[in-house]
């Protein structure tokens, strides 16, 4: 597609070179991740509790539902789409190991893998094909990862994805860092660390470790931006919330459409970490304190039950399905300028004519 450059992971040539981000739970799925792909990108499936939420289940039920689901759904896009498929894995989900080993057993192209350090992810992907790729936050994150994967698994990340603080969902910033949008940190300084990190590495097997921006990224001007500070790609997940072929509710991509800048706030997930979400009445019940629930399956390593004021995981299953009363929906800084829903080719076109535009 015109000048934009391939990004290139592994045997893998992705033009243009543009990520569609995993969005959970179950807001990403066969439907978009195909779409995605299609247009040349790469599409992702978020695994995060892709099964969804049974009350009845026992914990073995929730994985053998959650493995099930992610089979089904890389099955259904592989028929929709002989594009470039990713598989997203949060570090942070009790069934980690399991759902990485599933969507590699399945020929997934790529798994990307944050919400924690992907320090033991090699492990699990022995003997096949698939790229693995870490999600990070800082330059000292993206070191600490290459020289584990080296001395313990003899084996540098296929690409590395810088996730700013600006991106949608849990965020891998402390609350202080966020509070102030002039001193928080910049995507670009963190993109400018990252590549320091995978030169160094790379250099060392002669090889190129691509690193791709993410956190904030929303029109052409940014794409071009970051690919001419370095980067070789980006990832993008708001953009693609609202489009025809997301696989969430009208409601949910309503939500998006509906929000003002000032509605998008920062919460304090049950599982300890910073949030980025549209404030709404489910969100004002549960800092009173007015949310009952039970837990079925602890899901999330980081969370504590006991001391959550609702259930995220039940919370963002009610989201995805259109049931904003008791659900609400996380979003990246820049979703408030979305205004209407369009198809995933005409988004994807629109990107790429302004970044070839805005390329110097």
């Amino acid at each position: 597609m015109g000048k934009l450059p391939d990004l290139i992971i592994g045997d893998l040539k992705i033009n243009p070179p543009i990520i569609q981000g995993a969005m959970g739970v179950r807001i990403s799925l066969a439907g978009l991740a195909s779409a995605v792909a299609n247009q040349g990108g790469v599409g992702t499936i978020a695994a995060a509790l892709i099964g969804g939420i049974k009350s009845h289940f026992s914990a073995n039920e929730y994985e053998s539902a959650d493995i099930r689901e992610l089979t089904a759904q890389i099955e259904k896009a592989r028929t929709l789409t002989t594009g470039i498929l990713a598989v997203n894995v949060m570090v942070a989900q009790t069934n980690y190991a399991t759902l990485v080993e599933a969507a590699a057993r399945e020929g997934i192209d790529i798994i990307f893998s944050g919400a924690g350090l992907a320090m033991s992810l090699p492990k699990f992907v022995e003997g096949t094909k698939v790229k693995i790729c870490p999600i990070v936050s800082s330059g000292r994150a993206a070191e600490i990862i290459c020289r584990n994967w080296v001395n313990k698994y003899d084996y540098l990340p296929d690409a590395i994805v810088v996730e700013g603080p600006l991106a949608g969902g849990h965020l891998g910033f402390s609350f202080k860092e966020l509070e102030n949008e002039n001193t928080m940190p910049k995507l670009e300084d963190i993109v400018t660390e990252v590549i320091k990190v995978a030169e160094k590495y790379g250099n060392q097997r002669k090889r190129k470790i691509p690193v791709i921006a993410a956190g904030g990224i929303y029109d052409g001007k940014d794409i071009a931006r970051m690919l001419e500070l370095g980067a070789s790609g980006v990832q993008m997940a708001t953009r693609f919330a609202c489009t025809y072929e997301c696989d969430a509710a009208q409601e949910f991509k309503q939500a998006y459409i509906n929000a003002k800048k000032e509605d998008i706030t920062i919460i304090r997930s049950p599982v300890g970490m910073p949030g980025r979400a549209i404030q709404n009445g489910f969100l004002d019940k549960s800092e009173r304190g007015e949310i009952k629930f039970d837990c079925p399956y602890q899901c999330l390593r980081t969370c504590t039950p006991s001391k959550s004021p609702y259930c995220i995981a039940q919370a963002l299953v009610n989201a995805a399905e259109g049931n904003l009363e008791n659900g609400f929906v996380f979003v990246g800084s820049n979703a408030y300028r979305v205004d209407k829903i369009v198809s995933v080719k005409d988004l994807m076109q629109e990107l790429v004519d302004e970044a070839e535009a805005n390329l110097s």
